[in-house]
């Protein structure tokens, strides 16, 4: 199962630089993982000061 950001998200981008296949984007308001590149590692969960990288 992907990730994906909960509305917790502060756009700091630390989840952005740690994906190892740049699966996570800045969208309209927060950043976004594209569940089809997104190889469920948790790198960004790891990362996130707020958590807001959840398992989908």
């Amino acid at each position: 199962m992907a990730f994906l950001i909960e509305d917790s998200c502060v756009n700091c981008g630390a989840c952005a630089a740690e994906c190892p296949v740049n699966a996570i984007s800045q969208g309209d308001t927060q950043f976004v993982i594209d569940a089809d590149t997104c190889i469920d590692c948790g790198s960004c969960a790891n990362v996130c000061p707020v958590g807001a990288p959840v398992q989908a």
